[in-house]
């Protein structure tokens, strides 16, 4: 290990994590890295422990030299606000984002920093390693890292390292957020895409590797992670209306599932029973598909992955059909603050 490393702040937006926030600060505090490091918590308005397990964490890392804990507020509750609120309150040249139920792999940090100064990168990250905690949340994690749940998506499946149009979560240069003037606050979802856009579109490198892994924990309910996939394909729309030329055929393929099948059910039962043809396909195929995607698993995880599978195309194509225009004219018209400490200190 180098015996310097540049000092990081890990910034977190949680909101009601109190389930994982202490493992998920531990993951950060563990890591095996030689530099100063900050955890920067912003505090939604939660309704568990949150708030009580964050001040806890502050407290027993206040004599840390090298790596301590402290919050901000958040009162909207939104990610993007939570994460322009705790880049202002860091103060280091690398900026790591963490979830509130993400785990760092032991070199997560100590990978990044050399990827970022190998590759001339603004933003580097690696893949979202879905782990589950019983039988619904394995099958969940095996339908997000699979082609058939998730596509190419190469921060879900994985893949070769090189220039990517977003990565999961991301280690940033501060001089690049700055300069991308942060995250859109109007961005509920979605926020990370359409900053990465920004970055790119600037002419900066966005760097995929599968040497960066971070555990992420499912939802833990169906209604959960239909909520999650409806609002997901909702905020895409508007990144899509918002940067025109940012869709592909990847995105297309939940809308136009769920355009196919519910025709095939009206035409089904109005005109010719032959129809019913288009969603039996769908059933067969999300049930083959899930064949591989679940191996290894428990037969009641595996009996869940076609149910995981159809909430997530399902719902993230009613969520892309269903997104108001209004919703994007809103964003269209907002003006994206800048998080610059010097702008802020004015």
């Amino acid at each position: 290990m180098p015996a310097q490393q540049p000092p990081v702040s890990v910034i977190m937006p949680v909101l009601n994590e109190e389930r994982h926030l202490r493992d998920s600060v531990h993951h950060i505090l563990g890591q095996e890295y030689g530099g100063e490091m900050e955890v920067v918590i912003a505090l939604g308005p939660s309704t568990d422990r949150t708030d009580e397990i964050a001040a806890e964490l502050v407290r027993e890392t206040a004599s840390n030299q090298r790596a301590r804990v402290h919050t901000v507020p958040n009162p909207t509750g939104r990610t993007p606000a939570a994460l322009n609120a705790a880049i202002q309150a860091s103060r280091h040249p690398i900026v790591v984002r963490v979830d509130g139920h993400g785990m760092l792999s032991p070199n997560y940090i100590a990978t990044a920093v050399r990827l970022m100064e190998e590759t001339g990168a603004q933003n580097v990250g690696g893949i979202m390693h879905a782990e589950g905690e019983n039988p619904w949340e394995d099958a969940v994690a095996a339908a997000m890292t699979s082609r058939i749940g998730v596509g190419n998506a190469a921060f879900h499946t994985g893949g070769k390292a090189g220039p990517a149009d977003t990565v999961y979560l991301g280690v940033f240069r501060r001089e690049a957020l700055e300069a991308a003037g942060g995250y859109n606050v109007e961005f509920i979802r979605a926020q990370d895409w359409e900053l990465n856009f920004r970055i790119r579109e600037a002419g900066g490198l966005i760097w995929f590797s599968p040497e960066l892994k971070v555990q992420y924990r499912p939802r833990p309910s169906v209604r959960a992670l239909a909520k999650q996939y409806k609002d997901y394909g909702r905020w895409r729309h508007v990144v899509a209306r918002y940067h025109s030329g940012s869709i592909n055929l990847r995105y297309l393929a939940p809308p136009a599932a769920v355009c196919a099948i519910a025709a095939g059910l009206v035409v089904g039962a109005a005109v010719t029973p032959w129809a019913f043809v288009v969603p039996a396909g769908y059933l067969a195929a999300i049930t083959a598909g899930s064949l591989p995607a679940g191996k290894g698993l428990s037969v009641r995880a595996r009996l869940r992955i076609p149910v995981a599978l159809a909430t997530m195309h399902l719902c993230w194509g009613y969520g892309f059909l269903t997104s108001p225009r209004s919703l994007a004219a809103k964003v269209i018209a907002s003006r994206r603050p800048s998080v610059s400490r010097d702008a802020a200190e004015l």
